[in-house]
């Protein structure tokens, strides 16, 4: 896992637009979705997600993705689950203190951020991981986000026309 998780970071860019493909072809079935229901999809979609996201980033599920704001490297693979930034612990040469053999998880964010034309997201502070998520689809969590934002802003600016 941890040569495809590296395979991955250094092709952050293609994995980007990978991304955002696939976050365009959620939105697109998001009425779907709805009409489905976004519980009954849980479980089936956790599992696709895990399988993918498995094998390509070494992903944790913890149910807060932050693969695109982290350059494509997942920071639930830092062995202390730093989400912020490298600890005090990385070796000149970029590798773990805990994990000698693995580089560490941040410098290797960096590196793939630079990659990636939204890279520049990597200086976002990415907010403490809510343990009661884990295991679930970030995927459709980000779905049910963007439609909710969208609604909300359709919302408004048919109250400011009456």
């Amino acid at each position: 896992m941890y040569k495809v998780r590296l395979w991955s970071t250094r092709r952050a860019r293609m994995m980007e637009i990978l991304y955002a493909a696939l976050e365009k072809t959620l939105l697109i079935c998001a009425p779907l979705m709805e009409r489905i229901g976004y519980k009954r999809l849980e479980k089936p979609v956790a599992a696709i997600e895990k399988g993918i996201k498995g094998v390509l980033f070494d992903c944790q599920m913890c149910g807060q993705c932050a693969l695109s704001k982290t350059g494509m490297s997942c920071p639930m693979n830092c062995p202390k689950s730093i989400r912020n930034g490298p600890c005090g612990g990385v070796r000149e040469d970029g590798y773990c203190e805990v994990k000698p053999h693995m580089r560490c998880v941040w410098v290797e964010a960096w590196d793939g951020s630079q990659r990636m034309k939204n890279g520049g997201d990597i200086s976002i502070v990415q907010v403490p991981i809510d343990h009661r998520l884990k295991g679930s689809s970030s995927w459709l969590r980000e779905v049910r986000l963007q439609r909710d934002a969208a609604k909300l802003v359709a919302s408004d600016s048919g109250e400011g026309t009456s």
